[in-house]
């Protein structure tokens, strides 16, 4: 483990990160980290495969906030990315580039836990439930935080 890779994943470094990617997307950095414990549990070097039905790969979700490989390409085209693995070494920058997806995807739908569920589950009709249930496990990780009541959910 690289130095930079340790210190970057330090609480306070982590919540620097959010707060960050929050100022910079106009967002809760309280949301953006209950969106990161949803898909990685807070762990920089989360990896997860999404296969179709045939088992074919049909995408990559790295780091903290799960980004896509699809959005590689235009990641790299911007100067944002050199390499995917980046998305894995740079945690801050992943909470980044997530904080830019999900900025979009409010922009495209609307401020609503419905279209937080598009983070995940995309804008295709056919996964509304998924997009809902994904929008209560975030909330079910936000609600408590930001009411005050501390226990866990």
């Amino acid at each position: 483990m690289t130095f930079w890779l340790a210190i970057s994943l330090t609480p306070a470094a982590q919540a620097f990160c959010f707060n960050e990617a929050g100022a910079i997307y106009q967002i809760d950095p309280t949301l953006l980290k209950a969106i990161a414990q949803q898909e990685s549990r807070l762990s920089a070097k989360a990896v997860n495969t999404n296969r179709d039905k045939r088992g074919r790969v049909l995408s990559v979700d790295d780091g903290l906030m799960q980004v896509n490989s699809t959005h590689i390409p235009r990641l790299q085209k911007m100067g944002v990315l050199r390499h995917p693995e980046d998305l894995l070494h740079q945690p801050c920058l992943n909470v980044k580039i997530g904080a830019w997806i999900l900025a979009k995807h409010l922009r495209a739908c609307g401020v609503n836990w419905a279209c937080l569920g598009s983070y995940n589950a995309g804008f295709h009709p056919r996964h509304e439930k998924k997009r809902l249930h994904y929008a209560q496990q975030v909330y079910a990780r936000y609600w408590p935080v930001v009411s005050g009541d501390r226990r866990t959910p």
